[in-house]
């Protein structure tokens, strides 16, 4: 099994607070605590982008078909503009966003750029007014379209120097501050690439904003650069009207799907239910899950998930921590919830999800905790005795919530 790392500290950890001393310690889990500092007010700022974009201490996290380039699956490996620039360009933000969406030319494709934000750790960087850092970047080398040779001789540049690119689904085996860096860089090249036509009206889209909105253009210069090679059009096609270029609209900005996830004590605390998925290895619970629907708070999405998929009525709901989940673009929230006396019969007939469900004694999920850990397509470490309970790795905000639970949350040594 993988090394597990370390989860990253929460903010000012160190600070006594009237709401610590209230409420017990703030729990960062993984994909969180980024080094970053977004900046997301200067995404608009051209002139900022540009500036950030060349200076000599921007690192780029290249990412093929969203597998990021890495030294090995526990270090990322990041570009340079010289690297970048025979497939970007020198400088893509040298024109206003006004300006971009003038010239856009649905025949050119323009790689996906996204900027993460300052690492403000390094005070030798990047100054733009008040603000200073390492600017970071994500950037799409997928081969396609008019970029594809281009975008071909960097991965075989990169993968010839001995890196390569991190293939599989997730990747949790990457230090707390490099997750958390990958995340939004995946999460966004993501969503950009799932998003290339218009919500509203079906029309190809262009990507502004640094990477974090797509705006449907009014017009289309196609025609008249294909009449400099000798047509006759020369004047942008006027595309249909669009109601997104007027207002605001969310079908612009990148989604997050909020997720509950609980852990659910029973009635006399005396006891947790866990699940195992039909697609689980044998062995291999987790706590229960599902997605938070449209109008509904989160407690009552806790509530009827956890009614739905094992048939248990659940009583007062608290919150515990979140998790962003970057697959594709999820917001685990994470909450403790307690069931009702006489509400703990599991049936699992509502919602056929779940292979099996059980309640399980603190002192099973302490051992588990202890021995018997890993990710799904993983085998368990060294001390762990077949036949016991596995449960997610410490990266996983389920293992961060039963931890809450058998580590003093419930017999009141801490308060939510």
């Amino acid at each position: 099994m993988p090394s597990q790392p370390d989860l990253p500290q929460p903010a000012h950890p160190d600070i006594d607070s009237m709401l610590t001393r209230k409420f017990g310690k703030e729990v960062a889990n993984y994909f969180a605590g980024s080094p970053l500092n977004r900046v997301s007010f200067l995404r608009t700022d051209q002139g900022f982008l540009s500036a950030a974009f060349r200076h000599p201490t921007t690192s780029f996290l290249l990412l093929n078909n969203l597998a990021p380039l890495a030294h090995n699956p526990s270090k990322l490996s990041f570009a340079s503009l010289k690297d970048v620039s025979p497939l970007i360009g020198e400088d893509p933000y040298n024109k206003s966003e006004e300006e971009l969406i003038q010239s856009y030319d649905s025949k050119v494709t323009i790689p996906q750029i996204v900027f993460l934000g300052l690492d403000e750790s390094e005070k030798s960087g990047f100054e733009w007014t008040i603000y200073k850092g390492a600017p970071f970047f994500a950037l799409d080398v997928t081969p396609k379209g008019s970029t594809e040779d281009a975008a071909k001789r960097l991965i075989e540049e990169k993968e010839s120097k001995d890196l390569k690119f991190l293939e599989g689904r997730m990747h949790m085996s990457l230090p707390a501050h490099e997750a958390a860096i990958y995340a939004p860089a995946r999460a966004l090249v993501d969503w950009n690439g799932r998003n290339p036509f218009c919500a509203q009206c079906g029309q190809p889209t262009l990507s502004i904003n640094a990477g974090w909105k797509r705006s449907c253009p009014p017009t289309d210069m196609s025609s008249v650069n294909a009449a400099i090679g000798g047509t006759t059009d020369s004047k942008p096609t006027e595309r249909a009207p669009c109601a997104t270029r007027k207002g605001v609209h969310n079908v612009c900005f990148p989604r997050t799907d909020p997720t509950v996830i609980m852990a659910v004590l029973s009635a006399d605390c005396s006891k947790i239910l866990l699940g195992r998925g039909k697609r689980f290895p044998p062995l291999w619970y987790s706590t229960l899950a599902g997605f938070v629907e449209p109008a509904e708070s989160v407690e009552e999405a806790v509530r009827r998930e956890v009614w739905e998929e094992s048939g248990i009525t659940l009583g007062r709901v608290v919150i515990h921590s979140t998790q962003p989940w970057p697959y594709p673009a999820n917001l685990m929230i994470g909450a403790i919830a307690q069931a009702v006396p006489g509400g703990e019969e599991i049936l699992l007939k509502h919602d056929p999800e779940l292979a099996d469900a059980k309640w399980v004694t603190f002192d099973e999920v302490r051992e588990a905790l202890d021995i018997g850990t890993s990710g799904l397509g993983e085998a368990p470490g060294e001390r762990y005795k077949e036949g016991g309970l596995r449960l997610p790795p410490k990266t996983a905000i389920a293992h961060q919530l039963l931890q809450a639970v058998v580590g003093g949350l419930v017999g009141g040594e801490t308060k939510i």
